[in-house]
């Protein structure tokens, strides 16, 4: 009878938990099944190119729901897509192709061999064949030769006669002969002189060894790196000088990361990235003068503006700063077609400058043409990136392109690089992505978010600047690639409820009519078709400091409100999330969709230092991370509250990464505006984040403390009031675990109860199993019933 009780207690223990976890759920959606990622969404296309002939669309897919993507292919003439098999698909050529001047020829590397193609016969030819890795390819001696970088040397093909060419010989350390004691020398000296043979024999190894020198003064001259790393090795148009920048990298400590769940059964430590201020690699180009055979390196003690020191050191007046050095890394040269001219693209190690400037092969000399400068730090679309900005040569042969935020948008510039003369291309408060320059060079291709900051279209304009012609026209993301012939548009598409799906549509400039996009994938499963997906309203509110802030609004039915409100903070890196397009946040989108459905108000915030909104929107988070950026969110609490009737003690927040960062800030600092946080992947104290990101936005520790101790929410911990949830991948290279280890110790000494933590032995920065995925966002549901409602 005990027994029986006993079972009927638990029958009805479990049936009552069900119906529990039912009411708490009014959505058709499960978490579970939104967590799965591509397997419930489906596998979009991705990674478009063409054939060289404009009649086949190639693309990564995978509809078959295998382990990873497959090559596809659209034939536009039979108006089929195929799978590509492997033959196929490894004798392809590469998408990235460089073109000779008159384009009768390209050439390109693939799985780490080189090829040449000759565009009238579509012939192509395997220019190397080896177990080596081949790469960075490029045309030299007025387009006779192909040059190539093998390990660490340049090498050139000959088009004509086909001979291979070794043009450097890079060596680690110079072989240096013992020397002799004076006693040695003497005995040496007087056995010359007692014994005729032994003098005979040494008259001839001199002899032989000066024919020897002759014969080496034809080979490549021994160059010899030390201790410094190189790359970027590049020929000169015109095959009279060789290129290339050493690296001489401090021995910084790294952070060691112990893996605990692994194959082995022992904890695996892995050595990963040091921290911010860490000592940063010297740069420096040097030139190898074939005709001379001289090296010699390229001297920017010039360049315009390079004793800044930076404003922010007016704070520590007791302090001196030191910055001996400040190039940074240096791209280039870009040389013109016709091999007249190079320009290097030059950013600074603190991130504050870009110059453009022209190079004096000759004497390694170089002339300051474009001097970008930003308080704060140079970046933005197609601007000082990690490898440098976007780049060019216009057509007249003697004027560069670039991209520049000198009106506080990334806008199209030209410069003569004789007369100096400068021209703007576009203008307006929208950004400019991608330019690139049309077959016949009379015109640009390039995509704007002109119409809205959430919108990107595909545009063309004259090559000399004018009126933009839109040759997309559908609100949401156009991701275009042209084919050779420019003629047909392959369009990755997506708009905020619809995944991406590729497109076909003739170009707008060779028809007479417009043509609407033709569907060419359906990516899509059915269980992801079965719901009735949200079209997030893109909204705008005023800051505190009047400035008008994007943000997504996801609204519940009237019936199922519930007075409680979420906001979503995306990552960073620079990134934009209130858009009109399918978001790479999309387990998070569809999370929205769940919470919405259960009466929750979402609100999705680009925030500043979100991406789309110019460089002050860009730059306002510098030395204040947790600043403006933090009081966006509290604006948008507030504009909620004041206009959707969203209840005061209902309002919780949650991101990963940077979002994650906010988060924690938001619950130590902004106690009495949000009551629950979950904290995913987060930076607790940015003195351990990684240089590259940190330094351009805060600087360094040592130089800029106040930056830090403003910024880090390991010094806020104290003000924690609202229930906490810390969630992290104990395998995080990027964001490290010992971050919230050390956030955690805070917490305990400082007494705080009402947080609590979830680790994931085996999940990185990007998480990648559903299970891991699921367990978070359940527990993240939890927190917010608990705390907004009280379930």
């Amino acid at each position: 009878m005990k027994l029986k009780t006993t079972l009927l207690f638990s029958s009805l223990y479990l049936m009552c938990f069900f119906l529990t976890a039912q009411e708490n759920n009014l959505s058709e959606l499960q978490i579970k099944d939104i967590m799965q990622g591509e397997d419930f969404v489906g596998h979009l296309p991705s990674n478009v190119s063409w054939s060289s002939d404009s009649d086949t669309i190639y693309f990564k897919w995978n509809p078959e729901n295998a382990l990873s993507d497959s090559l596809y292919g659209f034939d536009l003439k039979n108006d089929k897509i195929s799978k590509i098999d492997f033959e196929t698909e490894f004798a392809l050529p590469a998408s990235n192709v460089v073109f000779n001047r008159d384009k009768t020829k390209k050439i390109y590397s693939k799985n780490g061999d080189i090829f040449i193609v000759d565009v009238v016969t579509n012939t192509i030819t395997q220019i190397t064949n080896t177990t080596a890795y081949e790469r960075s390819v490029h045309f030299t001696d007025s387009y006779q030769q192909v040059a190539y970088v093998k390990d660490k040397n340049l090498f050139t093909w000959d088009i004509e006669t086909g001979t291979t060419t070794q043009v450097t010989n890079f060596l680690k350390n110079e072989k240096k002969e013992k020397s002799n004691s004076e006693k040695d020398d003497w005995l040496n000296q007087d056995q010359l002189e007692l014994f005729d043979v032994l003098r005979e024999r040494k008259e001839k190894s001199d002899t032989r060894d000066s024919l020897m020198k002759r014969f080496n003064s034809k080979k490549p001259l021994e160059i010899y790196l030390g201790d410094k790393s190189i790359l970027n090795q590049r020929m000169s148009p015109d095959g009279k000088f060789v290129t290339y920048l050493t690296s001489k990298r401090p021995k910084n400590k790294n952070t060691i990361m112990p893996h605990y769940v692994t194959e082995s059964g022992y904890t695996e430590n892995e050595n990963t990235r040091s921290k911010v201020g860490d000592e940063q690699p010297e740069y420096t180009l040097y030139i190898y003068n074939l005709v001379n055979k001289k090296v010699y390196p390229v001297v920017l003690g010039n360049l315009e503006g390079l004793d800044y020191i930076p404003e922010y050191t007016k704070e520590y007046p007791d302090k001196v700063y030191k910055n001996d050095n400040r190039i940074g890394y240096i791209s280039g040269p870009t040389w013109s077609p016709d091999g007249s001219y190079g320009v290097l693209d030059i950013i600074a190690n603190d991130y504050k400058d870009r110059w453009l400037v022209l190079l004096n092969p000759e004497n390694g000399t170089v002339e300051n043409l474009d001097h970008q400068h930003n308080e704060a730090w140079i970046a933005g679309p197609g601007i000082g990136g990690y490898g440098g900005g976007d780049l060019g040569w216009m057509p007249d042969n003697k004027s560069i392109w670039f991209q520049s935020e000198k009106t506080g948008y990334s806008h199209i510039y030209t410069m003569d690089v004789t007369s100096k003369k400068v021209k703007t291309l576009t203008k307006g408060s929208f950004e400019i992505y991608n330019p690139q320059i049309s077959k016949d060079e009379k015109r640009w291709y390039f995509t704007a978010n002109m119409n809205h900051p959430g919108d990107r279209q595909f545009y063309s304009m004259p090559i000399k600047g004018g009126k933009f012609t839109a040759l997309t026209n559908r609100i949401g993301n156009n991701n275009v690639t042209l084919s050779p012939d420019e003629k047909q548009m392959a369009i990755l598409y997506s708009y905020s409820n619809k995944p991406t799906e590729l497109y076909i549509k003739e170009n707008p400039l060779f028809t007479s009519t417009e043509s609407t996009p033709k569907q060419i994938t359906h990516s899509t499963t059915k269980a992801f078709e079965s719901y009735t997906w949200k079209d997030p309203e893109i909204i705008t509110f005023k800051a505190d400091d009047s400035a008008e802030v994007y943000a997504r609004l996801y609204q519940p039915k009237t019936e199922v409100k519930n007075k409680a409100a979420v906001i979503f903070v995306h990552g960073a890196g620079y990134l934009q999330n209130a858009h009109k397009w399918w978001s790479s946040y999309y387990r998070e989108y569809m999370f929205h969709n769940f919470l919405v459905d259960n009466g929750y108000t979402v609100l999705d915030i680009d925030y500043r230092g979100s991406a789309g909104y110019g460089g002050d929107w860009r730059t306002g988070i510098y030395r204040h991370m947790g600043g403006k950026d933090l009081s966006d969110q509290v604006d948008g609490a507030e504009y909620l509250i004041s206009k959707y009737g969203i209840d005061t003690d209902k309002v919780g927040i949650y991101g990963g990464s940077y979002g994650g960062f906010i988060t924690l800030m938001a619950m130590f600092k902004e106690a009495e505006t949000f009551q629950a946080g979950a904290a995913i992947r987060s930076v607790g104290d940015w003195a351990a984040y990684n240089h590259g990101y940190t330094a351009r936005i805060l600087n360094t520790p040592v130089t800029d403390s106040l930056a830090y101790r403003r910024s880090s929410p390991i010094y806020f911990a104290d003000g924690l009031e609202g229930d906490l949830l810390i969630l992290h991948g104990m395998i995080d290279d990027n964001v490290h675990f010992q971050d919230m280890v050390r956030l955690s110790q805070r917490l305990i000494e400082l007494g705080k109860e009402n947080w609590e933590m979830a680790i994931y032995p085996i999940e990185r920065h990007g998480f990648v199993e559903p299970s891991s995925w699921t367990d978070e966002y359940k527990r993240i549901y939890k927190l917010f019933q608990e705390s907004l409602l009280g379930k």
